[in-house]
């Protein structure tokens, strides 16, 4: 196991992260979301032209605090088995989510605002809440940064999902083999049914 510190100038202190070494690969294992500023587009009719939109910052905080959230990450959006599965799985189980108490289900991935709100159209996305972390700054500390070159995408995020309640990380499921440069794509874990299945037998 190893110390990771990294400085958070927006705090004033200094966080302190468990890394587990799994596979060579070190990851950070934590018990909070990390404190970070997504970069958001929202619709604003007060802006002229064909693109009425305009950039608006969401907290961690202002995401996750008070409220029991669903978040899977996948490596990239328009991509084809975020496209086919993942993203689709928890769209058509919004509702079972809702009845178990979910408030909200976040699809993230490290592209940017632009690219997350095409794909969302592409999708008919109406339930899921598309969020960019397009610096990476989100995936990095929760330890999910990985290099996917040999994809030619850079770094991206690994596949995962997680129950957040309140800031707190009650339930996160990892995809095998987390390293750089993975020759595959696993997808057993992060999906919808198994979270599902997770909150019925947490009941």
């Amino acid at each position: 196991m190893f110390l990771y510190q990294t400085w958070l100038t927006t705090h004033s202190r200094y966080e302190y992260d468990l890394y587990i070494e799994i596979s060579g690969a070190k990851q950070i294992m934590r018990d909070t979301v990390p404190s970070v500023v997504f970069k958001t587009r929202v619709r604003d009719e007060s802006v002229e032209g064909p693109n009425p939109f305009r950039w608006q910052d969401l907290t961690t905080e202002e995401i996750f605090r008070g409220k029991k959230v669903i978040v899977f990450s996948l490596p990239g959006a328009f991509t084809p088995t975020c496209s086919s599965t993942h993203l689709p799985g928890y769209e058509k189980h919004y509702e079972e989510f809702k009845a178990l108490g979910i408030d909200q289900i976040i699809c993230l991935s490290v592209n940017d605002a632009f690219v997350m709100f095409q794909w969302g159209k592409q999708q008919g996305v109406e339930n899921v809440f598309l969020l960019p972390d397009g610096s990476g700054e989100f995936t990095r500390k929760m330890g999910m940064l990985v290099d996917k070159s040999n994809l030619g995408f850079g770094m991206r995020s690994w596949r995962y999902s997680m129950l957040v309640n309140d800031m707190k990380i009650e339930k996160i499921f990892t995809e095998p083999d987390f390293g750089d440069n993975c020759p595959t794509d696993p997808f057993e874990v992060s999906d919808a049914d198994t979270m599902l299945a997770y909150l019925k037998e947490s009941k």
